[in-house]
């Protein structure tokens, strides 16, 4: 049997190093599932993980809880996502929270409840509540923590500071993570468009598409396809 201790302790330290990659989620996920018998302390580590990291690493673990949730719902293990069900709410408070810190992950939030909504994980009552607030935590262009820092204040700050600076009280991002959570924007919005242009494995989705999008033949079809035959057969001839 494994020592819950060391289990704890990988499962925080994968929650930590968490990036923009389908494969870093699913690995974590898989880990989460491989020692289900653990699944409330995993889940606790979960939320503990969200109040402790940076804003970047929270949009991560948000990433990161759609796929468990999905994968724990496959594997007929409920328990992860009855927990989750519960403390949605804990959830969406720490990675966008009501002070505006978080103002730049309320996309991220409400891109995995759509997601989780989808997959019946949550209901529509749910997201639509979540949703009432999280509109009034949607103001990037206007949060103090977004907006440029002022000389005379930077100029205030100790020289060898490389914590991040607090405008107004709320942490600001410094360039590190900035440059981080760009990044990670465009390695999901990637394979976002790369989703949008998959064509399913079943099916043929794709053609049907095309064919309803096809008019009906008419007459006029059969007489340029008549003309198109002469001509063929008019340039055989001069051959």
């Amino acid at each position: 049997m494994a020592d819950p201790f060391e289990v704890r302790m990988r499962f925080t330290s994968q929650l930590q190093h968490l990036n923009a990659s389908v494969n870093s989620s699913q690995k974590a996920a898989h880990y989460a599932l491989k020692y289900r018998d653990m699944d409330e302390d995993l889940h606790s580590c979960i939320l503990e993980q969200l109040e402790r990291n940076s804003m970047n690493n929270r949009a991560n673990i948000m990433y990161f809880i759609e796929h468990l949730c999905d994968m724990a719902q496959r594997e007929n293990h409920l328990n992860f996502v009855r927990m989750m069900q519960k403390d949605i709410l804990m959830v969406v408070d720490a990675v966008a929270p009501s002070d505006g810190s978080g103002a730049a992950n309320v996309k991220v939030v409400r891109r995995v409840l759509q997601g989780l909504q989808q997959k019946n994980i949550l209901q529509p009552d749910t997201v639509t509540e979540i949703e009432g607030c999280l509109k009034e935590r949607d103001t990037v262009a206007e949060h103090p923590a977004l907006s440029p820092i002022d000389a005379n204040a930077q100029r205030e700050q100790p020289s060898n500071q490389t914590t991040l600076a607090k405008t107004n009280g709320v942490s600001r991002p410094d360039k590190r993570q900035i440059e981080q959570r760009i990044e990670e924007d465009r390695e999901r919005h990637k394979r976002l468009r790369e989703g949008i242009w998959a064509i399913g494995a079943e099916g043929d989705e794709e053609f049907e598409r095309l064919w309803d999008e096809v008019s009906d033949i008419g007459e006029d079809d059969y007489i340029a396809a008549e003309e198109d035959a002469m001509e063929r057969r008019r340039a055989i001839e001069m051959e």
